[in-house]
């Protein structure tokens, strides 16, 4: 029986117009009931996710969430850190320099400065936006070597970003967890950061192993959670690669897919358990 669901937010919880439907919220509320651990895990920060936990009711006590791809595993309502694995301002120092050589824009999010950029640019917007975060302009080269910063991204056009990657050098995968989570975000973490590890910790610290883990995702910094997972779902939007490693593919974020799985997954072997104690 599943006993934790991980959810990733944009392009797989949410819709198209940003939103949850009511029967994604139904079989999320209808999972917890029973006992089923759900969550969120996203590269969004925190702030970024208020908004949903509040309107799915995940932020209690008992409530967990997993932020920057996991970076910071924490309490929903208390806020209390269970796992943090981030990054230094020296990392980010060379990161923004990388980028400036690959003719791509940098940002970070900083715990003391918040969502920083050295250059105004579309995409640092769009990350400011959706988050609720403001931006701050900062030189990379002011941050003390050993500041901690949560991650760091190069974002551009996604014609850029592509060429971008293609060049990055081969060391870069070695030194950090490179994930790209948007065809115009690329995201640079602590190598023991991402949504695998992350969902890996959580279950461990709710007496849980892989084989009691549901995980559901649509982009490439959810693959370490869709190969952690006892069953790995992808979107039916979901990319070419990702459907590729998942145990099963559900229908669109805009077809109800979470719901249609958690339906399927979750709900269907409670009832099944239900009639079988009858």
């Amino acid at each position: 029986m599943y006993k934790l669901v991980a959810l990733d937010m944009d392009g797989t919880l949410l819709n198209s117009q940003k939103q949850i439907s009511p029967r994604t919220k139904q079989a999320i509320a209808q999972a917890r009931a029973h006992g089923v651990h759900v969550v969120l895990a996203s590269g969004r920060p925190l702030e970024g996710m208020v908004k949903y936990l509040d309107e799915l009711e995940m932020n209690g006590e008992d409530d967990y969430v997993l932020s920057y791809n996991a970076s910071v595993v924490q309490r929903a309502r208390c806020k209390s850190v269970i796992r943090k694995q981030i990054m230094t301002g020296k990392d980010a120092k060379y990161i923004a320099e990388l980028a400036k050589s690959l003719n791509t824009f940098v940002h970070a999010f900083s715990p003391t400065h918040g969502l920083i950029t050295p250059e105004h640019n579309t995409y640092t917007d769009h990350e400011s936006e959706i988050n609720g975060t403001p931006i701050t302009l900062f030189d990379f080269n002011q941050l003390s070597d050993d500041e901690e910063i949560i991650k760091v991204m190069m974002v551009a056009d996604a014609s850029i970003l592509s060429a971008a990657i293609a060049k990055l050098p081969a060391s870069l995968y070695e030194q950090y967890t490179v994930v790209q989570s948007a065809p115009f975000f690329l995201e640079l973490m602590n190598p023991n950061s991402n949504k695998g590890t992350g969902v890996a910790m959580l279950a461990e610290f709710l007496g849980l192993d892989a084989s009691q883990v549901i995980c559901m995702g649509d982009a490439g910094n959810d693959e370490h959670m869709l190969r952690y997972a006892g069953l790995g779902i992808a979107m039916g939007n979901a990319t070419d690669e990702m459907k590729a490693i998942a145990n099963h593919v559900t229908e669109t974020n805009d077809n109800d897919g979470v719901a249609v799985a958690i339906e399927q997954f979750v709900l269907a072997k409670i009832a099944e358990q239900d009639g079988a104690l009858a």
